[in-house]
């Protein structure tokens, strides 16, 4: 959708605009006539970069038993990731903590089962990493014990790219407009003398999954079929031209 604001003006009497977030000032009078436009343009591109969400909850009847069940799965996600090829500095720790279960959390347990957990570790990361790779990072990591995994963030790996694109198609839009409101008042359009712009991106949309239960054959389970999003970037162009 294209936003489009415009004034255009001729005038014999001096006149002085003044712009935002700039020094310099437009003197409109006879000899210095000037159209101005505003507009918005955007482009949308499929996301090149994914950061993938990964985590685990473990129990154990007492502080050292869970902690001992943490650590091996913790050990063997990572291991299961950077054997695959995943660079370590992809691989950033969330956060992690050792902490006692609380009783409404096993209140439906059984007797039994409410003694295999007392207390419980958690621990998460974020792994960035290619989009087309952000299935094979997932089924990895749940393979390995990831068992609170899912959310993924899609983004670009050069944010500014597809936001100067939008901004040029947003200009160029207003330089066409602009050109047809000059030959509205019989005359020719000049060279532009001020543009500003502002890009705006439509916020991160994660793909969310819930804590998945131990399953049973993994090695047999192929990948998630995940597929990159596209991603909507947008700018807004205000601009200044002179009219001959």
């Amino acid at each position: 959708m294209t936003i489009l604001r415009f004034t255009a003006v001729a005038l014999s009497i001096a006149a002085t605009v003044p712009f935002a977030a700039s020094a310099q000032t437009i003197q409109v009078n006879k000899e210095n006539r000037t159209i101005a436009i505003t507009a918005t343009d955007k482009v949308t591109a499929i996301a090149d970069t994914a950061t993938v969400h990964l985590g685990f909850i473990v129990y154990g009847q007492d502080s050292d038993a869970a902690y001992a069940n943490g650590s091996r799965i913790s050990n063997a996600i990572v291991k299961a990731l950077t054997v695959a090829g995943v660079p370590k500095e992809s691989i950033e720790s969330e956060n992690q903590a050792v902490a006692p279960v609380q009783n409404y959390q096993i209140e439906k347990l059984t007797p039994a089962e409410k003694a295999q957990r007392q207390f419980q570790v958690t621990q998460s990361w974020t792994v960035r990493t290619p989009a087309d790779n952000a299935a094979k990072v997932l089924d990895l990591a749940v393979k390995a014990g990831a068992n609170q995994s899912g959310q993924i963030e899609w983004t670009f790996k050069d944010e500014n790219a597809p936001q100067a694109e939008a901004a040029a198609k947003a200009l160029q839009r207003a330089r066409t407009v602009a050109g047809e409101m000059a030959q509205g008042l019989n005359a020719k359009l000049g060279s532009l003398l001020y543009a500003s712009n502002q890009t705006e991106a439509e916020p991160p949309r994660p793909m969310m999954m819930r804590a998945m239960a131990a399953p049973m054959q993994m090695d047999k389970v192929a990948p998630l079929a995940i597929n990159p999003r596209h991603i909507e970037k947008s700018a807004t162009v205000y601009a200044v031209f002179a009219i001959e």
